[in-house]
């Protein structure tokens, strides 16, 4: 979500910062800013897009060589422009809303005791201009300031809980940009001749100005001037070079060409083919080393008796998927918890449990949280799913897959989950050989599947013009109910997430079997029934439920295998798939919901890519 752009150079780096957060927008946001050094603090906000305050900033003539800038999704105060980053303290008094302070500060994250902290503030002073928990910090670094930011900064985030990555700079020191991070992430980029450095919160709002890399740790406080830049761990010890070391990163733009799509939403679901390619690329035989690492994947496969799965939103359905295929062919034990609850109840840990993290950006707050607490609790044996190899995921987990679905800019996941899906299979495999439960006949054959995905992809897309007509008549409803059996129950949860996320119609998704235990009062003529209905040993009791429907009225649309026997007539709408896939059914039955939910956002008039209240990166908790 929230994106932070810093920097400190010799010219002027406001064009720099407006196209770092042109960069991040893919993130999601609803207002931006941008705050330089100019003969004092002076700054730019916008409740708009990144566009309109690159016109007010050229329209102000704004120019800087120290500045910081940022895109907000709302937590603490509405999306309004005194709400909107960059914040500034102010002095003290009964003139101290007009007298302009001199800090100015940038924040990713959640101050948890910003109420505390505002009502000491207040008492020694500070006069508050926005309703959020940003300008706490604001105003708390500008009390303890004496001479030496690094030093005033350091002393502040003693008092501060929760997660925070903050970019801050001071009138007083003009050429200096301090940065420190605690449970979000933040990146030091060191330019070219190491003249000038910047602080990001992504290596993509980079891309173009510097390859040059430092991870920062959790924890760490960086001091960044012209020519030089140190850094502190978070006991403030001095950090050695060789621990902090400067990476290569070459990070894509965001500002991909969309070609002949209207939306990234649509060129992302017809890049699944070729994400999957990528994802598969140099998959010849199952083996531990498919999953890298800093230990032996052999020795912890070896040693491991249950899995447990980790992730949020999107890639929690493509865990819930996941437990199908490792309990049927690796006989493994699989528990799958929503992140952002795992570590807020107490759970039974089991040292010999798999821990599996699935996130697409890496950086997924909830999911991090919930991977510390399991590695707390004695489960050390870690494996990440995730699309970034850079990321906080990769960095922290033992092993890891790293998917190659490229960037994804449409807030709305498509092309990641297929290709999870695809990383999740081949960690299918892999366990279930490593337990002596895949012989090679069985491996044979998955391989010879897997590498007909992307084939089989394009064929499924081939469909989208049958899409596109029952997206006219989705586009007329306010609620829909999707079914799923078995393996496909977590296919129909994501093909309703898809169309409430962009089409803001109000989708539930059930197992089949429980239409009966309540959903089916909800039934009419008016509630459009999606069906997921591939031919498979569930399929006779998916028909029965089908019968229900019908039998009150309800009008079906049903993703039918070409062998089911499945007709179309009145009330019941079938588009049939071109063949049976068997165990990866899903990565080809979800295809035809990720199109239906975007033509009916389309027909709708909603923002596909960008939707309301929606940010692509979730780093808060």
């Amino acid at each position: 979500m929230c994106g932070i752009v810093g920097a400190v150079s010799t010219r002027n780096i406001v064009p720099i910062l407006v196209q770092g957060l042109a960069r991040l927008e893919y993130r999601g946001y609803d207002s931006c800013g941008v705050a330089v050094y100019a003969n004092g603090l002076q700054r730019a906000r916008s409740t708009s897009r990144v566009a309109e305050l690159s016109e007010q900033v050229s329209a102000s003539k704004l120019e800087g060589t120290t500045g910081i800038a940022h895109t907000r999704w709302a937590t603490h105060g509405a999306p309004v422009v005194c709400n909107a980053h960059p914040h500034f303290s102010h002095g003290t008094g009964l003139d101290a809303a007009n007298r302009p302070g001199r800090i100015a500060l940038v924040h990713n994250g959640i101050i948890e005791n910003h109420d505390e902290l505002r009502a000491m503030l207040q008492a020694k002073g500070y006069v508050f201009q926005s309703q959020t928990d940003t300008e706490v910090i604001a105003h708390l670094i500008d009390h303890l300031y004496d001479g030496d930011l690094f030093e005033a900064v350091k002393a502040a985030i003693h008092h501060l809980h929760g997660a925070y990555a903050i970019a801050v700079f001071c009138k007083d020191e003009p050429h200096r940009l301090i940065g420190a991070r605690a449970g979000s992430p933040l990146i030091l980029g060191v330019g070219k001749d190491g003249q000038e450095h910047f602080l990001a919160s992504d290596a993509m709002a980079l891309a173009g100005v510097t390859d040059q890399i430092v991870y920062l740790d959790e924890g760490d406080v960086v001091d960044i001037q012209l020519g030089k830049y140190w850094l502190v761990d978070k006991t403030f010890k001095p950090v050695p070079p060789e621990q902090r070391p400067v990476k290569t990163v070459v990070a894509h733009s965001g500002a991909a060409e969309l070609g002949p799509y209207r939306h990234y939403m649509q060129k992302e679901i017809f890049e699944q083919p070729r994400a999957i390619a990528d994802t598969l690329e140099g998959v010849d035989g199952i083996v531990p080393e498919l999953f890298d690492g800093r230990v032996s994947a052999a020795r912890v496969f070896k040693d491991i008796d249950s899995v447990l799965i980790l992730a949020c939103g999107t890639s929690y359905y493509s865990g819930c998927t996941a437990k199908y295929w490792l309990e049927s062919i690796a006989k493994i034990p699989t528990q799958v918890e929503v992140a952002s609850e795992y570590r807020y109840r107490d759970s039974v840990p089991n040292p010999r449990t798999l821990v599996v993290t699935i996130t697409q950006s890496g950086e997924t707050a909830d999911t991090l949280a919930a991977l510390r607490h399991a590695q707390s609790l004695g489960m050390t044996h870690t494996l990440t799913i995730c699309n970034v190899a850079s990321s906080a995921m990769v960095r922290e987990c033992e092993l890891a897959y790293i998917t190659r679905a490229g960037i994804e800019i449409g807030v709305a996941s498509t092309k990641a989950f297929t290709a999870q899906l695809a990383g999740l299979f081949l960690l299918t495999l892999t366990l279930a050989q490593a337990k002596g439960r895949l012989s090679e006949a069985e491996e044979a054959r998955h391989l010879k599947a897997m590498r007909h995905l992307p084939a089989a992809l394009q064929a499924v897309l081939a469909l989208e013009p049958q899409v596109i007509a029952w997206s006219e008549d989705f586009a007329k409803m306010e609620n829909a109910l999707f079914l799923g059996r078995g393996l496909h129950y977590p296919i129909a949860l994501e093909g309703a997430l898809k169309l409430k996320e962009i089409s803001y119609i109000h989708a539930e998704a059930y197992p089949a079997g429980e239409l009966k235990h309540g959903p089916l009062a909800l039934v009419t003529s008016a509630m459009p029934v999606v069906t997921v209905a591939p031919n498979d040993a569930l399929l006779e009791k998916l028909k029965s439920n089908m019968h229900e429907v019908r039998a009150r009225g309800g009008v079906l649309y049903v993703l039918a295998d070409a062998d089911t026997r499945i007709e179309s007539g009145e009330g019941l709408h079938v588009i049939r798939m071109p063949e049976n896939y068997g165990e990866l059914s899903p990565l080809l039955h979800v295809v035809p919901l990720q199109l239906l939910a975007y033509h009916t956002a389309c027909a709708k008039g909603t923002d596909v890519d960008k939707p309301r209240n929606l940010a692509k990166s979730v780093t808060v908790e």
